[in-house]
């Protein structure tokens, strides 16, 4: 029988006439036109992406491609969208965090910052950012900076509003982009999320492990390599889920925020229940850590700064200052002139260069 042919397909099949100039084709769409491709193209490949050794996870560290354990050590920076607002985004920033000792930065993206500047702006200087990283020898992590609590959609502040398709689509940017660059070796899925004792909304740990395990599934489809980083409940601080109920995705690392105030002195205990515990299982990177000096206090012994670093380095966790820069606090600069230091960011360069505590799983490597 022959076939039904409709008649615009049989129209379709005809010899097509030459086109007068006035039916010449339209002139491309302009790249803000709701019908342009948009940003989800696969990037050129980048000469850079594996100058730096490729991390992955084997049992509960983070190991360089020769299986030996890794002690990340490094600082965050402010969010690019901001200093590039101040004039401060420049590779003299990055090589100064480099001559602190750091091997690690991160790189906090906020939700409201990634809208005004638009994704394929912003790509841009994240791509400044790794290749920089990559000359410099440091590591990435890429964090998506909201705070609260992502299924209610409710935050801690309008420059943290995101919703779950927002952050579902970062995650696949993020990962397509930099699919295979080893320079960005974890991706933080969410900053700090927390409801606040109901205050954001109810957020049990099966709904917040479900929501990583999404995220997960969406950055693996692109991207077999980068660490997915997940953090725990109480801005990012408590991670006693885990024991009973972990994140059912495999190569992935924990996150913990643990400042001072979190806990009561003694810290070690209450460090060993709350987040301590899970690196005898898991990799975990305290990825801020951070606090003030008064004029004439001593960091001693004694000081929390030598308590908790010392503390996460004898159970092989990786950590990060935050932040290196003078507008934002803790901060770790006085000011961007000459990247003087606080005696908080002079605390931490110094804990940058000494040598690494003994402890689980040593020794590591620092750079």
């Amino acid at each position: 029988m022959t076939p039904f042919v409709p008649a615009a397909c049989a129209f379709l099949a005809l010899a097509a006439p030459a086109l007068s100039a006035a039916d010449q084709p339209a002139a491309p769409l302009p790249a803000t036109s709701i019908w342009h491709p948009g940003p989800w193209r696969r990037p050129a490949p980048n000469p850079k992406a594996a100058l730096l050794p490729l991390i992955s996870v084997k049992g509960n560290h983070f190991v360089d491609p020769s299986g030996a354990p890794v002690l990340f050590r490094g600082v965050a920076i402010a969010d690019p969208d901001f200093l590039v607002e101040r004039g401060q985004w420049k590779r003299e920033l990055f090589a100064a965090v480099r001559d602190l000792g750091a091997n690690l930065v991160r790189i906090p993206v906020h939700p409201a910052a990634w809208r005004s500047r638009t994704p394929p702006a912003y790509l841009e200087l994240l791509d400044q950012a790794v290749d920089w990283c990559a000359d410099l020898g440091m590591h990435v992590i890429i964090d998506w900076h909201s705070i609260g609590n992502l299924r209610s959609g409710m935050f801690q502040a309008p420059m943290y509003n995101t919703s779950t398709t927002e952050t579902f689509d970062f995650w696949r940017t993020m990962a397509m982009h930099f699919n295979g660059n080893h320079t960005v070796a974890f991706f933080e899925l969410f900053n700090e999320p927390t409801h606040y004792r109901g205050m954001f909304g109810d957020l049990s740990w099966a709904d917040w492990r479900d929501l990583n395990e999404e995220m997960i599934r969406i950055i693996r489809y692109w991207d077999k390599e980068t660490i997915p980083l997940v953090a725990g409940f109480d801005w990012a601080y408590d991670l006693d889920a885990i024991r009973y109920d972990p994140v059912r995705a495999e190569e992935i690392g924990y996150v913990t925020h643990p400042y001072a105030n979190k806990r009561t002195r003694p810290w070690e205990p209450k460090w060993d229940e709350d987040f301590g515990f899970a690196a005898e299982r898991y990799p975990v990177i305290a990825t801020e850590i951070g606090f003030g000096i008064k004029p004439g206090q001593v960091v001693d012994d004694d000081h929390y700064g030598n308590r908790i670093t010392r503390y996460l380095e004898q159970r092989g966790i990786s950590w990060m200052a935050w932040v290196y820069d003078p507008n934002w606090g803790p901060p770790m600069l006085s000011s961007f002139d000459g990247y003087r230091l606080t005696g908080a960011g002079e605390f931490f360069r110094q804990a940058m260069q000494r040598a690494a505590a003994g402890g689980q799983g040593g020794p590591w490597r620092t750079e």
